[in-house]
């Protein structure tokens, strides 16, 4: 039994058949499941029962999909995977800028969503063997800029308070943890997403695209691209120095 065992999972969709394949599926792996066939619903169950997961589809009969993001992040950052048919990568990329942690196409097999279950309930930041070690994971963390809390899951610029996503927190405190050093697209994805995700580079210019829009323009410009490679955390050679952060 995995060290996830026993966690709730809320399946958000309006196809029966859907459920009666899943919660079997989900229960005979040692979790624990919910359901809701529509949005408001999903919405409700959310605030009320506390899942540690979400699958959620985006073709309900009352609000898109997207929509219960965006309502969902406003409570609450528990991980959420978008089962869906809509296949087109614009589609993918509007979920993940809603909210979404990862997304799986339908229709789907039980072990690549059982993984990517698995992956979006680990904690968020556990760096992989190919990541060189790095400070305590309490320490705060200061480069340029920035001070990074990780005890109180907190990030300043400058002095002001700025508010990230746990995936968005998770890559900047590896790539502040790992200061001026390289680290390639897989050993971010592996660590912050999980082995699943080796591959998903899409996922990471998407996460480093809203990492850069809110930490502002003098802290983006730290968040460095070696194209095809990965990307560092480099100290700001002068602080008043402004301009337009590099390319995804």
């Amino acid at each position: 039994m995995s060290d996830t065992s026993n966690s709730l999972i809320l399946v958000v969709d309006d196809e029966k058949q859907i459920h009666r394949f899943l919660r079997p599926a989900l229960e005979a792996a040692g979790y624990r499941t919910l359901a809701a066939t529509d949005g408001a619903e999903a919405l409700r169950l959310a605030a009320s029962q506390g899942p540690d997961a979400v699958l959620l589809d985006l073709g309900l009969p009352d609000m898109d999909g997207k929509l219960v993001l965006e309502r969902l992040r406003g409570f609450s950052s528990v991980p959420v995977i978008v089962l869906s048919a809509r296949d087109r990568e614009a589609e993918k990329i509007a979920a993940l800028d809603a909210g979404a942690d990862d997304y799986v196409e339908k229709p789907f097999g039980l072990g690549e969503l059982l993984a990517r279950l698995r992956a979006a309930l680990r904690p968020r930041v556990s760096p992989g063997s190919d990541t060189a070690a790095g400070p305590s994971h309490d320490t705060p963390l200061e480069a340029g800029p920035i001070r990074l809390d990780p005890g109180r899951h907190e990030v300043r610029v400058d002095g002001v308070r700025v508010p990230l996503s746990p995936r968005e927190h998770g890559l900047l405190a590896l790539l502040m943890r790992h200061d001026g050093k390289l680290l390639t697209h897989r050993q971010l994805l592996t660590s912050v997403w999980g082995p699943a995700h080796a591959e998903d580079v899409q996922y990471l210019r998407v996460y480093i695209g809203h990492l850069r829009q809110k930490l502002g323009i003098a802290a983006a410009r730290m968040i460095e691209t070696e194209p095809g490679v990965g990307y560092r955390l480099s100290q700001p050679d002068d602080p008043a120095d402004a301009g337009e952060p590099t390319a995804l």
